[in-house]
């Protein structure tokens, strides 16, 4: 992708939304991108919601300990203040973050930024988590990665929790999700859900 300058010369900005189950690639893309982002000597801001320290408080950290510095922030109109005088902003686990994601992402996008958002598209329940339909609906490309099912090998797109916690926030590795596809996520355990 590349920055298309305007007739008036002015750089136009643009949403990329990775969206996809847990275990799907999603900030590893999302690391990917920025890194090549930084290859090419843009200036890049990455941010990650401050409730996430799963792996490192201040570092975007995937599931297979690839790494990239960033900015945890308690609310996301904080990335408008902090990305003054950078060509790409990068948001990890956009599902956290609260309802005025989506609009901060539009304003850094008519700016002349590249926003690339990584996040769940759906919660442990099969239902759209937090802001991320808001944000598929404005993204200009969508990137959607899938799992592999724990249980027959299939693609997997859904989160499957394996804890019996109720609440639709309960960060968790390995030890509390596993990436299911649509049958074996409606058929666990021979309980179907639907």
């Amino acid at each position: 992708m590349f920055i298309e300058p305007s007739l008036s010369g002015v750089r136009r900005g643009w949403i990329e939304v990775i969206c996809g189950s847990m275990f799907s690639g999603k900030t590893e893309e999302l690391i990917r991108r920025l890194k090549r982002v930084r290859i090419a000597n843009q200036k890049v801001e990455i941010f990650k919601p401050a409730v996430d320290t799963r792996y490192d408080i201040r570092n975007i950290v995937s599931h297979d300990d690839n790494a990239i510095v960033s900015t945890p922030i308690d609310n996301s109109q904080t990335i408008l203040l902090m990305a003054d005088n950078c060509d790409v902003v990068g948001i990890d686990e956009a599902q956290f973050f609260d309802d005025q994601l989506p609009e901060v992402c539009d304003q850094l996008a008519l700016r002349g930024l590249r926003v690339i958002v990584a996040g769940l598209d759906m919660d442990y329940t099969g239902k759209p988590f937090g802001q991320m339909p808001f944000l598929l609906a404005k993204a200009d490309y969508i990137t959607k990665l899938h799992a592999i099912c724990v249980k027959c090998g299939n693609i997997a797109n859904y989160s499957y929790r394996k804890t019996p916690q109720t609440g639709q926030l309960l960060l968790g590795e390995k030890d509390m999700y596993e990436p299911r596809c649509r049958y074996c996520y409606h058929n666990a355990d021979g309980d179907p859900k639907i």
